[in-house]
């Protein structure tokens, strides 16, 4: 029996919100993180009450537990990347960022949860505040969907009402964050464009298929796949656009458990296609 100890995985750590309904939120966080070879540490912001149809209440977790949650872990354990998503409360944005600003060399990827896909609101103007002041100087990417984008960079001197995402990525930048990724789903496009910004400009845009149907989570999928890539070591570009890839197959393989949204299947590759007739008896074929 050899002594050699089994290779420890590259380790994410993500605060989020829990979701009942494990479409969005920490759930979705961990079944990406995992799908995507690494180990996933969690650090809860807010209990919410929620399904796949929407966000019905939002409790935020005190923000000394949250604290405790990260220093606890953090000091277990090393880890390679940090993902960001619902923050629940101003006193958790600074804790957050008190936090990572003593792992400046470890990536941080924040996905900035405003609101849900049925629009109920999880971030007032407050929470957007401490969002630019605190957090965005210390991103690494930033991955809001066309209308966060545009809601971030909005304040009572500028109060556009739908400013060019090139110009809203431009901004962005210039308050911190290294890279941004602004995703294309909720664009009048033919084909969704997701387009990665970084100091000088656009670095890449990337065209997919619009599929059918309304999802539940696609964000918190984007954002820990890209935080998971990185871990592992890809290039920022390289992590993008492996991170789209998954997402759009998760989406592609994506059900409907409930009455409301489609739910990503982030172990789209781990299933056996059963709509595949030339198998074999005894012979497994997965989706990949």
């Amino acid at each position: 029996m050899s002594d050699t100890l089994p290779e420890i995985p590259p380790i994410v750590l993500t605060f989020a919100a829990s979701d009942p309904s494990a479409g969005a939120g920490m759930q979705a966080d961990i079944l990406t993180i995992a799908s995507m070879g690494c180990h996933p540490l969690t650090v809860v912001t807010a209990i919410t009450v929620q399904d796949t149809s929407g966000v019905d209440d939002v409790q935020s977790v005190d923000a000394e537990l949250v604290m405790n949650q990260a220093r606890t872990v953090l000091e277990d354990m090393p880890v390679a990347a940090f993902k960001i998503g619902l923050l629940g409360s101003v006193e958790n944005i600074a804790v957050i960022a008190e936090i990572i600003s003593d792992y400046p060399d470890i990536p941080l990827v924040f996905d900035p949860v405003l609101s849900s896909g049925r629009g109920d609101e999880l971030a007032n103007e407050d929470m957007l505040d401490a969002m630019r002041e605190l957090l965005l100087p210390q991103t690494t990417i930033l991955t809001p969907n066309s209308l966060e984008a545009r809601r971030l960079i909005q304040d009572e001197d500028n109060d556009e009402d739908d400013p060019d995402l090139n110009e809203c990525a431009k901004r962005i930048i210039q308050l911190g964050c290294e890279f941004v990724l602004i995703t294309g789903t909720h664009e009048n496009t033919p084909k969704v464009i997701n387009s990665l910004y970084g100091e000088l400009g656009l670095i890449r845009a990337d065209n997919w298929p619009r599929l059918p149907g309304i999802y539940h989570g696609s964000g918190c999928t984007l954002a820990s796949a890209i935080a998971a890539l990185l871990a592992n070591g890809l290039s920022m570009e390289d992590a993008v656009r492996e991170a789209q890839e998954y997402t759009w197959e998760a989406l592609k393989y994506g059900f409907r458990p409930g009455m409301g949204q489609h739910i990503p299947d982030r172990m789209f590759w781990a299933r056996e296609d059963e709509e595949d007739d030339g198998a074999k008896d005894g012979e497994t074929v997965t989706r990949h």
